[in-house]
């Protein structure tokens, strides 16, 4: 596997909601960890570390009943204990987890009839701390060798127990690999696979060559190079949209707070041309936070596109608002190639409706408006935003979503709620003060090498590794290296290993 990401975490409890890096966390955590539950390609919850459950009348009070014999990475048996230790650091604080003998209960302050949704996504894993503050999980596989090497013989080992580290950096202009090797404990069975390696900072291009050429089985692609890959006949997955881009105002110049001039903004953006032209169609025009996926009701919304209405709201304003004397500034928050094309994209749009942006060459913090830059620089009032969908709750990541960009100003507006008309009628709020315009939604792209099969992910971006196996040629007994032990078999039905999946 080839990823983008140049630094990851594999400690929940750091893991940052909405941040791009989430996503790839994620998945490489689904590899060390398991939940207690999870959500099917149908829709279905299924049981994991949870056997059964239960929930009163009020949907307050949860019991999960845990599987019997799951084992850690070490052999070390999994107790309700180290699952109530695990889950409460990742709990809001409204919610409450008690062992009980063989079970877990959650209690919490108000209903929660989304607790399903809540534990099978996020990061909501099981896992145990070690003395040394590594974590062990009893997932699949468990982090073997981790490295930051441009040859692979460089490669230094490092204790099985590491399953997994606070955090694994690239440094030095060397790649990061880790090492995943098939956990013989796990309860599910043993993985098909006998290793998964991982390479970290990988740039597009570089992805879609080694893709090409067999030196990946599996690879991202960004938007940009999906068409290009279609062309060549390899083998694209596609999620559903996944990934928000958007503009988020603050208070970082005295512009944003008029809400006339957001009007302008908002009606000046032509997010069909973003989608169709500028990301050849690898994107949606997006007129909702939420997915249509996720919420039900994002195809309710609309965002139109008025040059001539934006004009004349332009001309209602202060001469010296979004003019060459003070133009609106833009940072872009979100990192890589895409950002700073929808930044430019942005600043020609408003360019039309006679509102001058300048797109700052820095970036802010996603949930924060302290500049990377010198503090003495002019502060940005507008910011080009990244922000992945993680929770299967539409609740939840509302919720996230309101709390990081400390959108929710009003008592009543906070109220949690799980009923779509109440979730619409926040969201429908939200976007009415336009502090926040989304522009497009991206899917996941991932590219597979011919020998992968079994590729099942989830179409919100779960991947199921445990589940694949490679289709590789028959060994020639001419040739046949016997001391290697590690090869996989060409077919998982041939030749099982003690463990291994029917």
């Amino acid at each position: 596997m080839e990823l983008r990401a140049t630094s990851v975490s594999l400690d929940p409890r750091e893991w940052k909601v909405g941040m791009l890096d989430f996503a790839t966390e994620e998945k490489l955590g689904a590899l060390v960890f398991d939940r207690l539950v999870m959500l099917d390609n149908y829709g279905r919850f299924q049981p994991q570390l949870a056997g059964e459950w239960s929930h009163d009348a009020a949907f307050k009070r949860w019991q999960f009943m845990l599987r019997a014999g799951v084992k850690f990475s070490d052999r070390s048996v999994l107790t309700a204990a180290d699952v109530a230790a695990a889950l409460q650091p990742l709990l809001p604080v409204t919610q409450q987890v008690q062992a009980s003998g063989n079970s877990v209960v959650i209690q919490s302050n108000a209903p929660i009839p989304d607790l399903l949704e809540e534990l099978a996504s996020g990061r909501y894993f099981i896992y145990r701390v070690q003395p040394k503050g590594t974590l062990l999980g009893t997932g699949p596989f468990f982090v073997s060798e981790a490295s930051q090497s441009l040859n692979r013989a460089e490669t230094t080992a490092v204790p099985a127990e590491l399953a997994s580290d606070a955090a694994v950096t690239r440094g030095g202009g060397k790649a990061l690999h880790l090492h995943f090797r098939a956990n013989e404990e796990t309860w599910s069975g043993r993985p098909f696979v006998d290793a998964i390696d991982v390479t970290l900072g990988v740039p597009p291009l570089r992805q879609l060559f080694d893709l090409q050429l067999g030196k990946a089985d599996l690879v991202e692609l960004s938007p940009e190079l999906v068409r290009r890959a279609m062309q060549e006949n390899l083998r694209v997955w596609t999620s559903s949209p996944v990934t928000l881009y958007g503009l988020r105002f603050d208070e970082g110049q005295p512009a944003s707070a008029d809400a006339k001039l957001r009007e302008a903004v908002s009606l000046s953006l032509d997010r069909q041309t973003m989608a169709n032209v500028l990301l050849q169609k690898q994107a949606e025009p997006a007129a909702a936070l939420l997915p249509q996926w996720l919420s039900g009701y994002a195809f309710l919304f609309t965002m139109e596109t008025n040059i001539d209405r934006a004009k004349e709201i332009r001309a209602t304003l202060p001469a010296n608002v979004a003019s060459g004397k003070e133009p609106l500034r833009l940072s872009l928050d979100a990192p890589g190639d895409l950002a700073k094309l929808l930044g430019e994209r942005v600043a020609v749009n408003a360019r039309q409706a006679m509102l001058l942006v300048q797109v700052l060459n820095r970036s802010v913090s996603h949930v924060s408006t302290t500049a990377t830059a010198n503090l003495s620089d002019p502060a940005p009032g507008l910011h080009l935003f990244a922000w992945h969908f993680s929770a299967l709750s539409s609740r939840l990541e509302l919720e996230s979503f309101v709390s990081a960009f400390n959108l929710s100003d009003s008592s009543e507006s906070a109220v949690s709620t799980t009923d779509p008309e109440q979730l619409y009628a926040r969201e429908k709020k939200l976007l009415e003060q336009r502090r926040v315009l989304p522009l497009v939604a991206l899917p996941e792209y991932v590219g597979l090498g011919q020998n992968v099969r079994d590729w099942m992910p989830a179409r919100w971006g779960e991947w199921h590794l445990a589940d694949v196996w490679l289709d590789l040629p028959a060994p020639n007994p001419a040739q046949a290296d016997t001391s290697n032990s590690t090869a996989a078999p060409a077919h998982p039905m041939a030749a099982p290993q003690p463990g291994a999946k029917p």
